[in-house]
């Protein structure tokens, strides 16, 4: 079975985590390990996917600190600036493509990072239209990922290789700005519709 590894136990990572409890094989890996959970670098050994549930710049310490050689590696990170008022940078690279510089020999998947925390407390009936936006180089990590957030309760828009999170993380952080700026909350999320023809 395959095990997946939730680097990071604050509100994203917790609530993938219990998105998943019981429908996957879970380790938990934190910065300072209580009962039941890992060092970074223990639960990625064990793993066959890890999911950067972590802050940008903690995403970026842990792909060069941690072996993610051979790895599925799922980064949920929007790179915001510290006062949200946008991305620290865009349109010429992404969050995503940078941790593959610093992790080349892993398959980083872009995923979650248009899903407020908020969502994973929903019942997952209510969220099975939400669409998780998934690019990646790699055909099998992508499939892989994709199944992740599946089994999760969501649904997948696959948006191709990597270089699409240069796309796809304006558009978080233009969820962002819906949530927290503009006032609406954290239970939204952005969708995809396709019309009949």
């Amino acid at each position: 079975m395959t095990t997946i590894a939730i680097l990071g136990t604050g509100n994203m990572g917790s609530g993938l985590a219990n998105r998943l409890a019981g429908k996957a094989n879970l380790v938990i890996g934190s910065r300072t390990p209580e009962a039941g959970q890992l060092t970074y670098a223990d639960a990625v050994a064990k793993a066959d996917i890890v999911v950067l549930a972590l802050p940008y710049d903690a995403a970026l310490e842990a792909a060069k600190t941690l072996n993610l050689a051979g790895k599925t590696v799922v980064d949920m990170t929007n790179p915001v600036k510290a006062d949200y008022s946008g991305l620290q940078l865009g349109h010429t690279t992404s969050a995503a493509e940078e941790l593959q510089k610093l992790a080349p020999s892993a398959n980083i998947v872009k995923a979650f990072n248009t899903i407020f925390a908020g969502l994973f407390a929903a019942p997952a009936s209510e969220t099975q239209a939400v669409p998780v936006f998934v690019a990646g180089n790699d055909e099998a990590a992508v499939d892989a990922v994709a199944d992740l957030a599946r089994t999760a309760g969501f649904a997948v828009e696959n948006a191709g290789t990597l270089d699409a999170a240069r796309l796809i993380e304006p558009v978080g952080m233009l969820n962002i700005r819906f949530g927290f700026g503009l006032g609406r909350g954290t239970s939204i999320a952005p969708t995809w519709l396709k019309l009949a023809a």
